[in-house]
């Protein structure tokens, strides 16, 4: 059963929303689940063909929340505490229009913002019920709020982290000449769980040459003596904020010394970057601090993907670490520090862990060693 969030946090995060649209210049936000309703409310759940949507007008309007809810689905929302928020339930039958029902509550002509991730099943209903409005994303203005992540959610990240360093510390039980990629990647997600998450959302076990592809997820591959494998795995806890950790290994003896100065550098790259996290440094600085020592190295053309992703309710969202993006970090926002170096066809190696701005600098997340661990 997913936690309850305190009530007078959901009041705080839907004013705000209301009160950032109306500064965007978005009349109404159109939220069906998914990350951006568990945020607003609180609620997990899925988008099903009947329609549920929270419809939450800007700042300045008249017209209270509502939360438009199919009537046999509507238990389902009985717990949420929608009175004290203020939020009117409207209930619908099969039969009924919802989407019609939600352009009644949404009033005139405007712009509406519909949450990024909603099915095109009602986004294209919803653009017949509203045919004199502008359709626009509402991720802009929800962004807003879910990058900055306030006390509790950076708790519940911290949690995550600790959780996911477990897993890693006990990667010597698993991780075995002989043993298949799946069977490895088997034991990490059954430990996954054990550690504390709900369930293993990736897995991704990189032996020998498959590490040089840097999403690889896993195969039948038996990884030999003398492998360097990229572990990459993370989940989300009951609350639902996800943890996400990178470690690489060399199974069976020492790597070569190639692969051991390759590593050196990357490592080195991972801690500038980390260490570059402080506020009023731009997501594009900390992309060039963990890119310019792999550069200087010539190996910048083997760093191929960004250095970071946002993490929270779900494990990529803003802010995105990488070149052109100029956003000035703040407190509370939390991203990984991930650089990786990839030889086509022989191997790879990635550092990640997730970092949360602080009033002046960082705290690191994911504390096991960023060395190349030899199993």
């Amino acid at each position: 059963m997913t936690p309850a969030v305190p009530t007078a946090l959901l009041a705080d995060r839907i004013r705000r929303a209301g009160e950032v649209a109306a500064e965007q210049g978005t009349d109404l936000l159109l939220v069906t689940p998914g990350p951006d309703l568990r945020y607003l409310l609180g609620v997990s759940g899925e988008s099903h063909e009947r329609l549920t949507c929270l419809v939450l007008p800007a700042a300045g309007h008249r017209a209270p929340p509502a939360l438009v809810v199919p009537r046999l689905e509507a238990p389902g929302f009985a717990a949420l505490p929608l009175d004290e928020l203020g939020i009117e339930v409207v209930t619908w039958r099969d039969g009924e229009d919802a989407h019609l029902l939600v352009s009644d509550l949404g009033g005139g002509p405007g712009r509406v913002g519909l949450a990024d991730a909603m099915p095109a099943a009602h986004v294209l209903p919803l653009r017949a019920a509203f045919p004199d409005v502008e359709q626009v994303l509402a991720g802009p203005v929800l962004r807003e709020l879910r990058m900055r992540k306030d006390a509790a959610e950076v708790a519940e990240l911290r949690a995550a982290g600790a959780a996911i360093d477990r897993v890693h510390a006990r990667m010597a039980e698993f991780l075995k000449p002989g043993r298949s990629e799946a069977q490895v990647a088997a034991d990490i997600a059954e430990a996954i769980v054990a550690e504390g998450h709900t369930e293993a959302a990736f897995v991704i076990v990189g032996s020998g040459p498959n590490g040089s592809s840097p999403h690889h997820d896993v195969s039948d591959r038996v990884i030999e003596s003398g492998d360097v494998v990229v572990i990459d795995i993370g989940g989300p806890l009951i609350s639902g904020y996800n943890s996400d950790s990178t470690r690489t290994y060399a199974v069976g003896g020492e790597p070569p010394a190639a692969v051991r100065e390759a590593y050196a550098v990357l490592q080195d790259a991972q801690d500038r970057a980390v260490r570059a996290v402080r506020p009023g440094v731009t997501a594009e600085q900390v992309d060039a601090a963990a890119r310019e020592p792999i550069s200087d190295a010539g190996l910048g053309e083997r760093f191929v993907h960004r250095t970071g992703h946002g993490i929270g309710l779900e494990v990529h969202e803003e802010p995105y670490i990488v070149a052109g993006n100029a956003l000035a970090l703040e407190p509370g926002m939390a991203f990984s520090v991930e650089p990786g170096v990839y030889f086509d066809g022989e191997w790879g190696a990635r550092i990640e862990d997730i970092v949360v701005v602080t009033e002046d600098g960082y705290e690191r997340l994911n504390n096991r060693p960023h060395d190349l661990v030899v199993l």
